[in-house]
């Protein structure tokens, strides 16, 4: 299934927009849970911030 968004975002004005893959750590058990985002090539520095504020 990544493969199809994978080769979606290379096409057209795909090209403008980037997935970004953020990992977090829970405190309660330790464990770690990504989160994928599509966004805007003007965004991405806001995306990673947004998501690692939340520690």
């Amino acid at each position: 299934m990544a493969k199809k968004v994978v080769a979606t975002l290379k096409t057209g004005k795909g090209k403008e927009y980037s997935k970004v893959i953020t990992m977090t750590k829970s405190p309660k058990t330790g464990a770690y849970s990504f989160s994928e985002v599509i966004v805007h090539n003007d965004h991405v520095k806001d995306a990673i911030a947004g998501n690692q504020s939340g520690k």
